[in-house]
């Protein structure tokens, strides 16, 4: 069944704006169906007399004014992209105007009473992927890079779009896909007791898609660390600078400071981009025995980000504080620290910093401690040493950077690789109990099916309509 709202077949003439709400310096209206030019062109004056976007070349632009009737809305660039050469695969026109808001409104509204239906969220996208401009993963990592925010993301984003992850998932499946041809034919000729399968082959075969699967399946945790951002917690006794350090990474006042204890009582959190990678700075209540039922609770949510976050920052008051009283705290943490939330499978980042070195008229006591610890001296107040922390935060990410361009990030994906997995062991332990043919077929269509389900090879129309509901409208 199709998602409410969303047209799976697509065969009428549809526009949206493609730029968001609000005021801008200009805008861009998209058109797109059969009847995308000629609609266009009844709407459209050029500046040249002899010019005509019915007549004119794909990918040409044209200056002149959009009219309702007598009246001159606006003057714009249309831009005219023919079938098969556009984004979805259609007639297509942009048409960029002044961004206000009104000319915006008007102009649709000019298109929907000549014969235009107003699209759905990703509804060019959606006809995109029916006309084959892209794949059902590909079509997906168009939103991805929409809504990036730092390079790292962008960049897996636009990778993903030009087929780097679908490509591999192709070659996956086409490997299986020959096999089972070949078992199939078996199963048309089972009275003659045939092999035309080589069952060592598809052993290997299946051995080496269990280990490239697997390999898919472990590149989400990094997957999805780049497309949302690496959760790093701020941790540590109350009044020790957690908010101070917080508001000096990100360079403005996000959190209250105070000097009185306890003043953070709830996790806050913000995101700033180090290096082309997004990280996500949770600011969390201060550790200590309180009878404060709402601290309390603030406590309980910090040893929670705690469990989930890939780096811990542990800040205490240099000044007030001995290396004993620091070695005791961290092991209290320890087993928060070791604990790995599913799916995790490396141990967190762990950086311990001495706050408040202004506070300081002499070496702190245990400072050869401190530094084995590789501790790191910054006065949050003053802003001081805050690079430190910035490096090392940017050596994590090299630390854990891929090389591999196939990584997952959607979970979508993710799921219908765990399921292709499962399949896969399946397969491996029919051949183990040497079940007949017509058996262990089942278990290799599951896995082709999930295989193709991520790249739309095989998929259904509910399917479809949930992931392109997701999408802005215009794109």
């Amino acid at each position: 069944m199709n998602q409410p709202g969303i047209d799976i077949q697509g065969d009428d003439t549809i526009c949206a704006p493609a730029t968001p709400p609000g005021v801008s310096a200009i805008a861009v209206i998209r058109v797109s169906g059969e009847k995308a030019i000629q609609i266009s062109n009844t709407l459209f004056k050029s500046k040249n007399t002899k010019s005509n976007l019915k007549n004119a070349k794909s990918h040409t632009v044209h200056f002149g004014d959009i009219t309702d009737n007598s009246d001159i809305v606006d003057e714009v660039l249309v831009t005219v992209f023919k079938a098969p050469h556009s984004y979805t695969g259609e007639d297509s026109v942009e048409i960029s105007c002044h961004g206000s808001p009104y000319i915006m409104k008007s102009i649709v509204e000019l298109l929907v009473r000549k014969g235009c239906r107003y699209a759905k969220p990703g509804e060019f996208t959606m006809r995109a992927f029916l006309n084959g401009k892209f794949d059902l993963s590909q079509a997906e990592a168009v939103a991805d890079l929409i809504a990036s925010q730092s390079k790292t993301s962008h960049d897996l984003a636009l990778n993903q779009m030009r087929g780097g992850f679908s490509s591999k998932i192709k070659e996956l499946r086409e490997k299986l896909l020959n096999f089972t041809a070949l078992i199939e034919l078996e199963l048309d000729f089972s009275e003659e007791d045939v092999e035309f399968a080589n069952r060592n082959e598809l052993k290997n075969l299946l051995k080496n898609l269990k280990t490239e699967v697997s390999k898919l399946v472990d590149s989400f945790k990094l997957g999805n660390v780049i497309k949302l951002g690496i959760p790093v917690a701020i941790i540590g006794k109350p009044n020790v600078g957690k908010s101070t350090l917080l508001n000096a990474i990100l360079n403005e006042e996000k959190a209250i400071v105070s000097e009185i204890p306890g003043t953070t009582r709830d996790t806050i959190e913000d995101s700033i981009s180090i290096n082309g990678t997004t990280f996500r700075f949770i600011d969390t209540a201060g550790l200590r025995k309180s009878g404060d039922q709402i601290e309390k609770i603030g406590i309980e949510r910090t040893y929670e980000k705690i469990k989930l976050s890939k780096i811990i920052l542990y800040i205490f008051d240099v000044s007030s504080t001995s290396c004993d009283e620091v070695e005791e705290a961290l092991n209290e943490f320890k087993d928060y620290l070791n604990e790995l939330p599913e799916g995790q499978s490396r141990s967190k980042e762990f950086i311990l910093i001495a706050n408040k070195t202004d506070m300081l008229v002499e070496a702190p006591k245990g400072f050869r401690s401190l530094v084995e610890h590789d501790c790191i001296f910054v006065s949050a107040k003053r802003k001081e040493n805050i690079n430190l922390i910035i490096d090392r935060l940017s050596e994590y990410v090299e630390n854990e950077k891929v090389t591999d361009t196939a990584i997952v990030s959607n979970s979508r994906h993710y799921e219908a690789l765990l399921k292709a997995s499962e399949a896969i062991e399946n397969i491996e332990a029919g051949f183990k109990q040497e079940l007949t043919s017509d058996l262990v077929v089942t278990d290799i269509r599951d896995a082709l099916y999930h295989l193709g389900d991520i790249t739309g090879e095989i998929t259904t129309d509910e399917v479809l309509g949930n992931i392109f509901s997701r999408f802005c409208i215009g794109k």
